[in-house]
């Protein structure tokens, strides 16, 4: 099986979390899209679900294996959504975690606490070589933190203070984060269609 993502972090999240959920998975039988030559994907969707099902479709027509892709950002309430399918390059550089978080705290100064809801959302597909689709969708709510907390995760996380914790996704371990993410539990969702498709 092939998870079309270029993003190392990511990846390993998404391995983490499949792996758990399917037991006949093997964590080596999920390879990354990386070095592999595939076509270019403009994701010019307008949905989480409708960019993560172009990248799965891509890889499943390039390389005849069962693909996985996700498309996730985060949701802010006060800006309407945003920066929403455009996170990763919220602030013009693509896969700038500095640049968009110090970004998205400029344009949040002035916003109290109790208007600082937020949601990360996750999308994610499953595309079959024979063109079976399926899509789950996952969210984890909290709110946006004015000063960044801790070093793990990546993206928006050290800003993020999940509902019911009192640590921010960043301070959290991979465990602890998979078990309320937003890509933990739409893999958790798709799971059970990754075991049937293998299965067959």
């Amino acid at each position: 099986m092939i998870l079309a993502s270029h993003n190392a972090k990511k990846l390993r999240e998404l391995r983490r979390i499949l792996t758990a959920a399917v037991p006949q998975l093997a964590e080596e039988a999920v390879i990354s899209s990386a070095g592999i030559a595939l076509p270019d994907v403009v994701e010019d969707a307008v949905t989480f679900e409708g960019n993560a099902l172009l990248k799965a479709r891509s890889a499943a027509a390039a390389t005849g294996l069962l693909a996985v892709a996700d498309d996730s950002g985060l949701a802010v309430d006060v800006l309407g959504g945003a920066p929403g399918i455009f996170s990763a390059r919220w602030s013009g550089r693509h896969g700038d975690d500095d640049a968009n978080n110090d970004l998205l705290l400029a344009q949040l100064a002035d916003v109290p606490t109790e208007h600082r809801a937020a949601r990360f959302v996750c999308a994610a597909a499953l595309v079959a070589p024979d063109s079976a689709e399926v899509v789950e969708r996952g969210e984890m709510t909290g709110v946006l933190l004015t000063t960044r907390h801790g070093d793990g995760g990546f993206g928006y996380d050290p800003l993020f203070r999940p509902d019911g914790e009192q640590r921010s996704a960043a301070e959290l371990t991979p465990e602890q984060k998979d078990a309320i993410s937003h890509r933990g539990k739409a893999f958790r969702a798709i799971a059970p269609h990754v075991a049937r498709l293998l299965g067959e």
